[in-house]
């Protein structure tokens, strides 16, 4: 937006563009600036769905706040929800959600769970078996009961990611009191005095739920899943308490088996090094992180001594 409001440019401008980064097309300059043409007008709702569009404090996008119940957004929304790090249901891929989408089966994610009744049409369509049919079926009813976290992650709530929707259940024990919370007044002061919470992600929490199309989106999915409370089942280890970045590309997992393994041990995963960070593991072709841990004097770890580390476990577990 002041970008526009810089180069003055309106609806019908003929521009100069170039490729930034080799990759990103960026407008260099305004060839028409004195052209009679109305300033463009930044909308106030969305065209799609009626709900607020704005910008965020620091920031110049102006974005739809509806969430679940836009219909641009609805797409890509159910493709995160069912994605392997959220709720992770196997047989629903991007195609299929398109499709069923395309049929009027699917416009939130509560629909995915009232898939059973269109079990004969799905069968009828090309490419889909008996077999196939009640896997999908299966892994669906397999999720009634999802995690929390995951679950929490997979709204897609900008700004709450994996770690930090963990974070939040973790410290409030349920999404019901994540969501609960998210509408008190003064829910950000709440909200940001939990580690790793800070204002950007409590804002983006009371936006979510401010906004009655997402409440509504809310309750109709909790009346198809139960997501438990949330229960700790970390294992005491060498990475307990610590704070890892990752570097470079590991050999013999992917990252987020290696997210996963530390953060069932009870450490945790951030994308940057500081001096908070414990260690730095480094895969191969590794970047600047590397670097920056050397300089700062943090542990530096290829992958056979982290692996090393990870099996250093205690017998007991750790609740909360």
């Amino acid at each position: 937006r002041d970008e526009i409001g810089r180069l003055g440019v309106r609806p019908g401008d003929r521009v100069v563009v170039q490729r930034a980064g080799d990759v990103i097309p960026q407008i260099v300059r305004n060839l028409t600036p004195d052209e009679d043409r109305p300033a463009y007008a930044f909308p106030e709702t969305c065209p799609e769905c009626g709900s607020e569009a704005v910008a965020a404090e620091g920031e110049v996008d102006v974005r739809c706040t509806g969430g679940l119940i836009c219909p641009a957004q609805r797409i890509e929304r159910l493709k995160h929800f069912v994605s392997r790090p959220a709720l992770d249901i196997e047989g629903l891929g991007e195609k299929t959600i398109e499709e069923f989408f395309g049929l009027g089966w699917l416009r939130s994610p509560a629909d995915i769970f009232r898939l059973h009744p269109h079990r004969d049409e799905i069968l009828m369509r090309e490419g889909w078996k008996e077999k196939s049919v009640e896997n999908l079926l299966s892994a669906i009813e397999g999720k009634r009961m999802p995690d929390p976290a995951r679950f929490l992650f997979g709204l897609g709530i900008r700004h709450v990611g994996a770690v930090t929707a963990r974070d939040l259940v973790r410290a409030f024990g349920s999404v019901e009191a994540v969501a609960e919370t998210a509408q008190h007044e003064g829910a950000v002061t709440e909200l940001t005095a939990i580690d790793g919470i800070g204002p950007i992600v409590a804002q983006a929490l009371v936006a979510f739920f401010h906004e009655p199309h997402n409440r509504d989106a809310w309750d109709d999915l909790l009346s198809q899943v139960s997501p438990p409370a949330y229960v700790s089942n970390i294992r005491a280890s060498a990475v307990s308490g610590k704070t890892v970045v990752f570097t470079g590309s590991l050999e013999t997992m992917s990252r987020d088996e290696a997210k996963a393994a530390i953060e069932a041990r009870g450490g945790r995963v951030t994308s940057s090094v500081s001096k908070k960070t414990t260690a730095v593991v480094v895969g191969r072709d590794p970047g600047s992180k590397r670097d920056r841990a050397l300089e700062l004097g943090v542990e530096v770890l290829d992958e056979a001594t982290f692996r090393q580390r990870l099996a250093q476990v205690t017998p007991e577990e750790v609740r909360g």
